[in-house]
């Protein structure tokens, strides 16, 4: 049978990555993924055959790995991050269901939520969700929804994609939406570039992360109503002092 791992990498550096995640692709002949996911990895695996295609192209993409998987190459499909996460393994299982000769296994990696949260301290000890703002796949309608449910239920919140060129304002959308819930003081924080060059975190409180300017490759991180500054360092507590 055909073989293709679908690999998350991390949040982009050799160090984060999971020894399994490293595993598969030292067996694997060809490398195929994103093209800015590519070159993270490009130098670490010399002598493998890589394949990229742009972004918006995910679904070339995961054909292109079976179609190289049925030519008896083992391949491996990446994604930042976790490939279970906002990544590809989900695709795959759909593209995969034409390819009935080929298996898949699906190696986890850290997601930004993890890896953020270790900068910034430990936000995420208690229940906490994953919101993506980007209403490519989604409509804003259920995105907002989404937000003010979280909020109302006092989750710590993570969010994804939070801004982008055509969404400029949608992280001050959000904001405005979770404040109808969560007090102006609530206790959150923002790291960039994540496990790469440039990586660098802020604490603030939620009606200063309302007029914060962020990108693409920021992971924003909203408390709840227990969450704490701690010396600099974002706290949630689990409640073990209570116990």
């Amino acid at each position: 049978m055909n073989k293709i791992y679908v690999i998350g990498i991390g949040p982009g550096n050799y160090e984060q990555m999971t020894m399994a995640a490293v595993q598969a692709l030292e067996e694997s002949d060809t490398i195929i993924g994103y093209t800015v996911y590519v070159d993270l990895v490009k130098d670490r695996f010399p002598g493998k055959e890589f394949l990229t295609t742009p972004m918006t192209k995910e679904v070339d993409r995961c054909v292109m790995a079976f179609e190289e998987a049925a030519k008896g190459k083992t391949v491996s499909m990446i994604c930042s991050g976790d490939a279970g996460v906002y990544g590809m393994a989900g695709l795959m299982y759909e593209v995969g269901a034409g390819y009935p000769d080929t298996e898949l296994q699906i190696i986890a990696g850290v997601t930004a939520a993890n890896a953020g949260a270790a900068v910034l301290g430990a936000p995420l000890i208690h229940d906490f969700c994953l919101i993506s703002l980007s209403d490519l796949l989604t409509p804003w309608e259920k995105i907002e929804k989404r937000l003010r449910l979280a909020s109302e239920a006092d989750f710590s919140i993570v969010l994804y994609n939070p801004s982008s060129k055509k969404r400029a304002d949608y992280l001050q959308k959000a904001c405005d939406l979770m404040l109808e819930s969560k007090s102006p003081e609530t206790v959150c924080g923002i790291v960039f570039n994540i496990g790469r060059e440039g990586e660098g975190s802020r604490i603030m409180t939620l009606a200063e992360l309302r007029d914060t300017k962020v990108d693409m490759f920021t992971t924003v991180f909203i408390g709840n109503s227990q969450t704490r500054n701690l010396k600099g360092k974002m706290v949630t507590p689990r409640g073990y002092r209570n116990v």
